[in-house]
C-alpha cells in the first residue's frame, strides 16, 4: 500500500516574476541558484533545490494579485514558516534582501516576500 501514499514533491508559488522571486528565496534560504524554464514569453517556471534536495518552485501568472495580510480581501491561502536560531539576525537579513516586515509576535515575525506572499520567521 505504500506506493499509494504520496510524498511532498515541492511547494509552488504563483508570482508575476519567477526569476526575481526565486532569487529572493535563494538568498533568504542560502540555496544554490535557480533552474529556469523558459516559455514563449520568457521565464515561466523556476525551481530552487536545497542542498538536501527540497524543492520550492515559482510559476509566472499573468494578472497575479498579491495576497493581503492580515485582511482577506485577497486571501493568502497558505504561507511558509521558516525556523531560525536567531530571530533578530534573521529579521535584519530578510529585510536587507527585500522582505517587508508586517508583524511581530513573541516567537515569530511575519513578512511579505517581494511578490506579496506572507511568510514567517519562527524562533520557536
Amino acid at each position: 500500500m505504500t506506493a499509494a501514499i504520496p510524498t511532498l514533491g515541492s511547494v509552488v508559488l504563483d508570482c508575476p516574476d519567477p526569476v526575481a522571486l526565486a532569487d529572493f528565496y535563494a538568498r533568504l534560504l542560502d540555496w544554490p541558484a535557480a533552474e529556469v524554464e523558459d516559455g514563449p514569453d520568457g521565464p515561466e517556471w523556476v525551481t530552487l533545490r536545497s542542498p538536501k534536495g527540497e524543492l520550492v518552485e515559482f510559476q509566472r501568472v499573468d494578472g497575479y494579485r498579491a495576497p493581503s495580510w492580515p485582511g482577506q480581501d485577497s486571501p493568502q491561502q497558505f504561507h511558509l514558516d521558516l525556523t531560525v536560531a536567531d530571530l533578530d539576525a534573521a529579521h535584519e537579513r530578510a529585510v536587507e534582501i527585500g522582505a517587508r516586515h508586517l508583524d511581530t509576535q513573541k516567537t515569530f515575525r511575519v513578512y511579505a516576500d517581494p511578490a506579496g506572499h506572507p511568510f514567517c520567521l519562527c524562533g520557536c
